[in-house]
């Protein structure tokens, strides 16, 4: 039986924890050569308070799919890509003929698989055509809902999956509709969030105005039919589907650059500019549609939680599970 791998505790710099009542600059500038700018847009997309949002079966995604969370998501891909020591995955499968990257967003993972193995035919899909045109030969996409019955002719070497938080309604038929696309022997990897923030060191207060808007974050979204932190519930949903060779792994995201080891800083910078650049996008539609709440209501609480987040004296994290698997032969 696999036990979860947990990660050692993360180490505060001393800089940091001397540097009291201050605030992280904004790196945005340093983070523009590991972000993509997706440019193409699409008249017939709906627009709600100023962010635009997918029109392929509309709402069933709270986020939006402008430029904005195309940056916003290229940085998260870059800042879960350093978390696993600069991996695209960590299945042991090397032997690629047809990868299906499920709910691609921008396709930035699936444009570096392409390029990565060459031999290998990726597919990627989501609810918007918002990838660039410009790609591998042997990368291509479609606009398909994967919560959807699947229809694929031939099965899958590897199907993963990301940062679906937020997207699925039911997640043991989405695990499902996995294994039978899966050719046996073939292999699955989640890699997925559990938004619930923490602290190490009792710096988070669960007071806090982060704190109060996280909750109300999760629950709308949990009321909504989605839900927000799959994470530590995958292992459970792969085992019961009837994967075999199942591994769990637990890393921690810090939010904003105050760990002392480098690797954790630098994921930490990544985390902190993709969650300020994400803060409106996460909570609009969900806190005016779900809640009823005004934008400016909305507007307000973002700006409290912002000047939270760049707090160098809350030390905030989160978790990433990963989960990978295999199908029997």
């Amino acid at each position: 039986m696999t036990t979860t791998i947990e990660p050692a505790p993360i180490e505060i710099d001393p800089q940091v924890i001397q540097d009291d009542g201050s605030s992280f600059a904004d790196f945005t500038d340093e983070l523009n050569s590991f972000t993509t700018s997706i440019t193409g847009s699409i008249s017939k997309y709906p627009f709600e308070n100023g962010r635009r949002y997918h029109a392929f079966k509309s709402g069933s995604y709270p986020l939006p799919n402008d430029e904005l969370e195309a940056e916003r998501m290229n940085v998260v891909h870059h800042m879960l890509k350093k978390a696993l020591g600069d991996k695209l995955f960590l299945a042991p499968h090397r032997n690629f003929h047809k990868v299906l990257d499920v709910g691609t967003g921008t396709g930035i993972w699936a444009i570096e698989m392409g390029d990565a193995f060459p031999q290998a035919e990726i597919l990627g899909n989501d609810l918007s055509p918002i990838q660039p045109s410009w790609v591998p030969p042997n990368v291509r996409f479609e606009v398909d809902d994967f919560e959807s019955q699947w229809a694929f002719s031939t099965p899958f070497d590897l199907v993963f999956l990301r940062t679906l938080c937020f997207s699925v309604a039911d997640w043991p038929k989405l695990v499902e509709q996995v294994y039978s696309n899966v050719r046996p022997g073939g292999w699955v990897e989640f890699q997925d969030l559990d938004l619930q923030y923490y602290s190490e060191d009792g710096s988070f207060n669960e007071s806090s105005a982060t704190a109060q808007w996280l909750k109300i974050l999760l629950d709308s979204s949990r009321n909504a039919g989605r839900d927000p932190c799959p994470g530590p519930k995958i292992e459970g949903w792969v085992r019961q589907a009837g994967f075999q060779n199942v591994v769990h792994q637990k890393y921690k995201l810090p939010i904003g650059p105050w760990a002392k080891d480098k690797r954790q800083k630098d994921i930490g910078l990544f985390n902190l500019v993709q969650a300020l650049d994400g803060l409106e996008g996460f909570s609009m539609r969900l806190f005016t549609n779900v809640l009823n709440w005004r934008p400016e209501e909305v507007e307000i609480m973002c700006a409290k939680v912002r000047a939270e987040l760049k707090s160098k004296s809350t030390h905030a994290m989160y978790d990433l599970h990963v989960v990978y698997a295999q199908k029997p032969e």
